[in-house]
């Protein structure tokens, strides 16, 4: 096994974050390491595969090993498959242009991290593949990869359905979904009462979309609610952050977002109380790895 300098490993974490300083709010891990060949190329060692993995070429797992000092500094945030940096690791990048000197502040952050967990934590071996740290956090971003084209591709009225399906499954009432056709805005109505008579009303606007919603976008959806409705506005592909603080500014109509990512945590937050034919839609089954105690 070779030697992963801390020098190289400052090389692939610097690599890694100059795709990610182009890519403020996050980007998908696979994007990163479809980009990082052409910003760090591989070395001879790392194009090899594992005698007992041939499929697992070496670059990808030493790239990814090479992370972990970073996350633990709080410079990188890695979540459902995407990965950002923090404004830490943002000031870290400029702070340390000498990719040795980046790895080894890492180092001492991680150091630092690992001092204060109430059990001691194993040194990792740099160039392991069945490190169970690694695969968990591999299985993590299959699964949530899995389940974003499972939605992104889901029949549009499909969607709607899942949606009203969480509503019920939170404990609203839907009183309403849009059938086939023009909806003008308006997909789902609901209430927190069997009869509606308890406010306030809640009026449901669904997309599955991949690009964001935009300031106006959630105008338009305000523009549907009366005095006494909350708006609920669902996107596959998210909002902008002008959109966001347009629903923040918002005194007397009150407006929730939700991206992919909330509506996942709300599905299996609530995933045993969603009615059977709904939970059709997305149906999961949790899966349990022995990983090491941080």
């Amino acid at each position: 096994m070779a030697e992963i300098t801390a020098r190289r490993r400052g090389e692939l974490t610097r690599g890694i974050f100059r795709i990610l300083l182009d890519h403020l709010d996050g980007v998908h891990v696979r994007t990163i390491f479809e980009r990082l060949p052409e910003i760090v190329p591989p070395t001879e060692f790392e194009l090899t595969t594992y005698p007992n993995r041939p499929n697992v070429r070496r670059y990808d797992k030493i790239a990814r090993f090479a992370t972990v000092g970073p996350s633990k500094a709080g410079w990188l945030i890695k979540e459902k498959g995407t990965w950002s940096l923090t404004d830490e690791g943002k000031a870290a990048f400029h702070r340390f242009p000498d990719p040795e000197m980046f790895a080894r502040e890492s180092d001492r952050l991680y150091g630092d991290w690992k001092r204060d967990q109430p059990t001691a934590e194993a040194e990792q071996p740099q160039d392991d593949p069945s490190d169970p740290a690694m695969a968990l956090e591999e299985a993590e971003e299959a699964a949530w990869t899995e389940i974003q084209d499972h939605l992104s591709s889901m029949n549009p009225y499909d969607f709607q359905n899942l949606v009203a399906g969480l509503l019920r499954g939170m404990g609203y009432h839907v009183q309403w979904i849009s059938p086939p056709g023009p909806d003008k805005g308006l997909d789902i109505v609901a209430h927190t009462d069997p009869l509606g008579i308890v406010g306030p009303r809640i009026k449901v606007q669904v997309k599955r979309r991949a690009d964001k919603i935009a300031a106006d976008g959630v105008r338009s959806h305000l523009a549907l609610l009366g005095d006494g409705d909350v708006g609920l506005f669902v996107c596959t592909g998210g909002f902008t952050r002008d959109a966001e603080e347009e629903a923040r500014r918002q005194e007397r109509r009150r407006v929730m977002l939700v991206d992919l990512d909330r509506l996942f945590d709300l599905w299996v937050d609530h995933y045993d109380k969603i009615p059977e034919e709904f939970r059709r839609l997305m149906p999961l089954r949790p899966v349990h790895f022995l990983v090491p105690e941080d």
